[in-house]
C-alpha cells in the first residue's frame, strides 16, 4: 500500500497544541470516491464527505492501536504508524481511508491527519476488509 498524504493543516493543527500525538486517540474512517480529498484545505473530520455504509463498518471508522510517532536520525526521517486495522464480515465500497484525531468533541474540532487513496474503489462483499499499512509508516515524511 502507498505511503498516506498528509493533510497541509494537520501541522497547524499541532502548531495550535490541538493533537497530542503521544496521547490523543486517533481513528481511520473509510470514504467512497465521492469524497474528494484536499491536502490544502481540509484541516476537520466535519469536512470529510462520503462515508462508507454497510454491513460490518460504525460511523467514524475503526480506532488506531498502538499508534507511534518516531523520528529516525539516521534517515531523517518522521514517522507516523498503527497496527493494522480489519473490518471483518463487511460489506461495502471502499476508496479512501482517512485518519483523524478522535479526541476533541465535535467533528468541527476533530483534526485530520492524512488519507490514503486506494486509486480504485476497493469492493468487500460479507468479507473481511483490511488495511496493511505500508512498512515505512502510515505517514511519512523526509527531512532534507
Amino acid at each position: 500500500m502507498a505511503i498516506g498524504k498528509v493533510f497541509g493543516l494537520f501541522l497547524k493543527s499541532l502548531a495550535n497544541k490541538e493533537v497530542d500525538l503521544d496521547s490523543d486517540t486517533f481513528k481511520v474512517m473509510l470514504c467512497t470516491s465521492a469524497y474528494a480529498p484536499n491536502q490544502d484545505t481540509h484541516q476537520y473530520k466535519s469536512q470529510v464527505t462520503g462515508e462508507v455504509a454497510g454491513t460490518g463498518y460504525t460511523a467514524g471508522g475503526a480506532s488506531l492501536a498502538n499508534v507511534a510517532a518516531t523520528y529516525d536520525a539516521a534517515t531523517n526521517t518522521f514517522k507516523f504508524d498503527a497496527d493494522d486495522v480489519v473490518w471483518p464480515g463487511s460489506t461495502f465500497t471502499a476508496r479512501y481511508a482517512v485518519i483523524y484525531d478522535d479526541t476533541p468533541s465535535t467533528a468541527a474540532t476533530k483534526p485530520l491527519v492524512g488519507y490514503i487513496d486506494f486509486e480504485a474503489d476497493i469492493p468487500a462483499t460479507n468479507a473481511p476488509f483490511q488495511i496493511v499499512w505500508n512498512p515505512a509508516g502510515i505517514l511519512a515524511q523526509s527531512t532534507p
